[in-house]
């Protein structure tokens, strides 16, 4: 059932908050994803920090005025935890354990044999087969103190989540449907945001590893203004030297994953055969252009079908996580 048959007041919100931003999409379809509307606001920096809540106060107050202003009072929501939070990690554990009773399994391994960088973590998994002796799962884990700041937030705020995500899997799920990837790609995709960058390695539809790095960020180098949609228009005013230093060492992690996956991960049977290039930086084209330049991949953005598209249904590239999102469930 598409959700464009939905009550308004049935449609899930769907939200995304990072170090200098908080965006919303309420969706109208599924299949072509198409929005009904959306917004965002900026964060000057310090409210949240690292994708951790820093000041509190301030961001409730700004929630506020949001929630007044998008008019999603008392709505159910989905949300992004925030990149810097989530750690993915292939492990195996023994294949006579029942699937009802990994959860368990894992919660009495943690720091024996599965060793976090964080104590109390929320975690998911994701089964990837077994070899008879051991099953390999993909675990998804982020600190719960962090997790549940935002939880309890919006739970003061009067907003029922009913779900949360990460963000490469929500422009995955994007991406799927839009696209349709090709049989045995891996893809690597590049969020390049205005305070940080988040690098993902997908073989098929599988995040097998994770990466995300702070973008310095001095707000008293950037001209910050709404355009005529209310949307965050970011334009660098200082040296363009500094963006270049910045630049040029994520090219070199995307380097360092790249030959992790090559060596480590997968023993040189496969190769990355894509780059998806996506995010809010102002520079983007800039960055594209360089990516294309130094590594012999493929760099695609998502695109949008013209065709059964209206210009004004045409969701910015800086919000495709929050319509991924709204997918989840969905396809």
């Amino acid at each position: 059932m598409a959700f464009s048959l939905f009550s308004t007041k049935n449609r899930i919100i769907n939200l995304m908050l990072n170090d200098h931003s908080v965006r919303f999409l309420e969706l109208k379809q599924a299949n072509p994803p198409v929005a009904q509307r959306w917004g965002e606001r900026f964060l000057t920096p310090g409210i949240i920090t690292d994708g951790k809540i820093v000041n509190l106060d301030a961001l409730t107050s700004i929630l506020e005025e949001c929630i007044d202003e998008w008019k999603i009072q008392r709505r159910s929501i989905r949300f992004i935890v925030p990149d810097q939070l989530v750690i993915i990690r292939k492990i195996n554990v023994p294949a006579d354990i029942l699937d009802d009773e990994l959860k368990g399994y894992l919660y009495l391994e943690l720091g024996s044999t599965i060793h976090l960088p964080f104590e109390e973590p929320v975690f998911d998994i994701y089964p990837l087969g077994t070899n008879g002796k051991t099953k390999d799962l993909l675990l998804f884990a982020a600190p719960e103190e962090y997790v549940m700041a935002y939880e309890n937030l919006f739970s003061r705020l009067k907003l029922h989540s009913v779900a949360a995500d990460i963000s490469p899997l929500a422009l995955y799920r994007l991406y799927h449907q839009l696209n349709q990837p090709s049989e045995n790609e891996v893809m690597f995709s590049v969020q390049f945001d205005l305070t940080s960058v988040n690098l993902s390695i997908f073989e098929g539809s599988v995040p097998l590893v994770m990466r995300s790095f702070a973008m310095p960020f001095d707000v008293d180098q950037w001209e910050v203004k709404r355009d005529l949609q209310g949307l965050i228009v970011c334009k660098y005013l200082g040296d363009v030297d500094e963006l270049v230093i910045q630049f040029e060492d994520i090219f070199k992690e995307m380097n360092k994953l790249i030959d992790y996956y090559r060596y480590t991960l997968n023993n040189e049977s496969h190769d990355i055969s894509k780059i998806l290039l996506l995010g809010d930086h102002p520079m983007l084209q800039a960055v594209e252009a360089e990516i294309n330049e130094r590594f012999e991949v493929p760099v695609e953005k998502i695109t949008f079908n013209p065709e059964f598209m209206d210009k004004k249904d045409t969701v910015p590239d800086h919000l495709l996580v929050p319509l991924g999102l709204a997918l989840k469930g969905v396809v």
